[in-house]
């Protein structure tokens, strides 16, 4: 990661890269989305070639936001890597402490408590499930995950689409989103799938 940070630094100098020394946190927003985007697409492929590159593409974004943070003197790598530590550190006491757990589920739970402990004890506003939903995420995986947060109760069938102006086709997405997750399936990742098999087969068929 040092060779990496050293890059980083070389390319925002003075004399360094006119595109690199340009980009702020808030122009990198999308190269950041794409590049995780990217590396889920290599993860499906299972080409693990793929995955190790896409992920160093992922890690480049960590190494140029946290250069840029050194620059502004808000944080820098080290900063971004204590605090994962101590997150992980903190959030898992049935590893690291002497909690016990009984599966996954009570995992999650725990995990959750402690989030919102660690809110309170830094004296923010308590946010409810919808709001810890990120607004960044894609819109069919976001609308998963709200269903989730929400609790709603899923469809008890697949949703049939009731009408063709633009709300009600969302509402129908939404309903699918839902119903998808009641069924343990990610939307987000078996759109996704059942794309590529269309543009396969589309090519073949060409």
């Amino acid at each position: 990661m040092q060779k990496l940070l050293e890059i980083m630094r070389r390319l925002r100098a003075p004399d360094g890269c006119p595109w690199d020394r340009k980009q702020t946190h808030e122009s990198l927003r999308s190269y950041l989305l794409e590049e995780a985007a990217e590396a889920v697409d290599a993860i499906s492929s299972g080409d693990t070639r793929a995955i190790a590159d896409e992920l160093g593409d992922v890690l480049l974004q960590v190494a140029f936001h946290s250069v840029i943070g050194e620059e502004e003197g808000s944080f820098d790598y080290d900063d971004v890597e204590s605090a994962i530590v101590a997150k992980l550190v903190r959030r898992h006491p049935h590893i690291f402490a002497d909690t016990t757990v009984s599966g996954a589920d009570e995992v999650v739970t725990n995990w959750q408590a402690i989030k919102a402990a660690e809110r309170e004890e830094r004296g923010e506003a308590p946010r409810s499930a919808l709001d810890s939903v990120p607004r960044s995420l894609p819109a069919l995986l976001r609308a998963a995950e709200v269903a989730k947060a929400a609790r709603w109760e899923p469809p008890a069938e697949p949703p049939r689409l009731a009408g063709d102006d633009a709300g009600e086709i969302g509402e129908h997405l939404l309903a699918v989103a839902s119903y998808a997750r009641s069924k343990g399936v990610d939307p987000e990742i078996a759109l996704r799938e059942a794309i590529d098999s269309a543009v396969v087969a589309e090519g073949e068929g060409g």
